[in-house]
């Protein structure tokens, strides 16, 4: 297959397109720079030079692929509401490119959309209405283009996709805990985040663009909830502080914008993904990777 990739110098996209290539795939990567342009080239993939924000390139540049797998999201939780109505745009405009086949089109969206209070599976879906989750516009823009026939799915993400290179949540916590010279974590810290490696959610996307069933969302979980507490200690002990629980008071002052993903509480299992797509995850866990040096480079 001929596979359009967006984000694909990115953490997890990268990671796609590596995987894609060594099962046999022909990749295109959407870059925004000469740097991300050589980067793909030295992977072996093509290249369209081009951002998510031009729709008018995006939706010729999908066109012309067998599939496509959108990873691009912009994380600058400044603009948060704005970046995911834009992915809203970039999700339809995708699925028009492809509209009128078989085509699959591979959307990606997150765990942390889901309700909280409850472990959470493939068939749960986003509240609506005022209780909605912003970047929930990701999937409502996914059934849109299945309704009007297009073959779209998504892969959700858990907070934490781990693994060398990561810039994510845990690298968030290592920089706030480095900085504060306390690890820490809300009340008693056993609300739960499940993760996954990156390499194993590179092969559920190959799984979901090769074998994905139009509507479906996949659960990109290897284990369904890490207590923070014990992520907080992993930090605590790869850096050399000490590690703390703090009242809600304390944790808003503590984390700062990041308070809302330090009390997330989103655990998840992958049963139906494993089932459905033959995937299972083999990297290493999450605390596993803390207890190496790579999180803890200066």
């Amino acid at each position: 297959m001929d596979i359009f990739v967006t984000g694909a110098t990115g953490f997890v996209g990268s990671a796609v397109v590596r995987e894609l290539l060594d099962a046999g795939h022909h990749v295109t990567g959407l870059a925004r720079s000469e740097a991300g342009a050589q980067a793909l080239v030295r992977a072996g993939a093509a290249v369209h030079r081009g951002d998510v924000g031009d729709l008018a390139d995006l939706r010729a540049a999908a066109g012309r692929a067998d599939g496509v797998i959108h990873t691009a999201f912009n994380h600058d939780f400044s603009t948060f509401k704005a970046n995911c109505e834009a992915d809203r745009q970039v999700i339809a405009t995708l699925g028009e490119a492809l509209a009128g086949s078989s085509r699959r089109l591979v959307v990606t969206s997150a765990i942390g959309v889901l309700p909280q209070g409850g472990v959470t599976t493939e068939e749960t879906r986003p509240a609506v209405g005022e209780a909605a989750h912003p970047r929930a516009a990701s999937e409502q823009a996914l059934d849109e283009v299945v309704a009007r026939g297009g073959h779209a799915c998504a892969v959700r993400l858990p907070p934490s996709v781990h693994g060398e290179g990561d810039h994510g949540f845990v690298p968030a916590l290592v920089r706030l805990a480095r900085e504060k010279g306390v690890s820490a974590y809300p009340g008693e810290g056993r609300n739960c985040w499940p993760a996954v490696h990156r390499l194993d959610a590179a092969r559920l996307y190959r799984r979901a663009v090769e074998d994905g069933e139009a509507g479906a969302r996949y659960h990109a979980v290897a284990e369904e909830g890490v207590a923070f507490r014990d992520i907080a200690a992993a930090i605590g002990s790869g850096l050399g502080v000490p590690v703390a629980g703090l009242t809600a008071q304390e944790a808003e002052a503590h984390f700062g914008w990041f308070a809302h993903f330090a009390k997330m509480d989103v655990p998840s299992v992958s049963r139906c993904t494993q089932e459905r797509l033959g995937w299972e995850p083999i990297g290493p866990g999450l605390l596993a990777d803390l207890d190496g040096p790579a999180y803890f480079r200066v």
